[in-house]
């Protein structure tokens, strides 16, 4: 989800910073062959994508690989989000431990994939997240939530509220149930210009830039 209306594109176009040139290549076909999808980048390290994104025309999503040789994909992603802040990003990789998964939402990434998931579920992710969503699997979904959990518990005493007003409260509520723009104004009868607005002043109050960043921090200082 963004701060402002998702403008979908006719055909989503897809970067791959993957060192593993035989899934690569896989997984490049297969968005390739994606109704509506291209893969329009392929890069084996962090260090030619980020050069790329200063050169080529930026696109709508970027699946990132955290173990890259040089620049890891943690460290990378931060770049990124400077050079390509319109980009939705998703981490995939093989790694599902806690602490990479809460390092990667706290850098902005706006899903995080493992490599075990099948490639059609790879590709309605990419889907997802250029329609403003944030695709995790199952397996990571499940981790995020136990992490959160216990950072609430931890750290809910010391909660503060950010000065959100009661409606930006309900909006960051529906946020952390997933849902993205055009459902958080069914739910709450408002128009979608109404929820960007009050998702622009949640960004800037929480201090954030993506519905991750703000979900965690909702969820791990108790706001939701």
């Amino acid at each position: 989800m963004s701060a402002s209306e998702v403008d979908i594109p006719e055909e989503i176009r897809v970067w791959l910073i993957e060192d593993n040139d035989i899934y690569r290549r896989g997984l490049a076909r297969a968005i390739d062959s994606a109704q509506g999808m291209s893969c329009d980048g392929e890069f084996a390290c962090a260090e030619t994508a980020l050069e790329a994104l200063q050169e080529r025309p930026v696109p709508e999503v970027i699946l990132l690989d955290v173990g890259l040789p040089g620049m890891n994909g943690i460290a990378a992603l931060e770049k990124i989000r400077d050079l390509a802040p319109k980009s939705r990003v998703v981490i995939l990789t093989v790694f599902d431990d806690s602490d990479k998964i809460f390092k990667a939402v706290c850098a902005g990434a706006n899903g995080y994939l493992l490599k075990t998931d099948s490639t059609d579920a790879v590709v309605n992710s990419v889907r997802q997240a250029a329609e403003g969503g944030a695709p995790m699997g199952a397996e990571v979904a499940e981790r995020v939530l136990k992490l959160f959990a216990k950072l609430a518990n931890t750290q809910r005493t010391q909660a503060e509220d950010y000065g959100l007003s009661p409606r930006e409260k309900e909006v960051l509520g529906q946020m952390a149930e997933g849902l993205v723009n055009k459902e958080i104004a069914a739910v709450l009868d408002v128009s979608v210009h109404t929820v960007t607005n009050h998702i622009r002043s949640i960004y800037a109050k929480l201090h954030v830039n993506t519905n991750t960043g703000a979900v965690a921090k909702a969820i791990r200082e108790g706001l939701v």
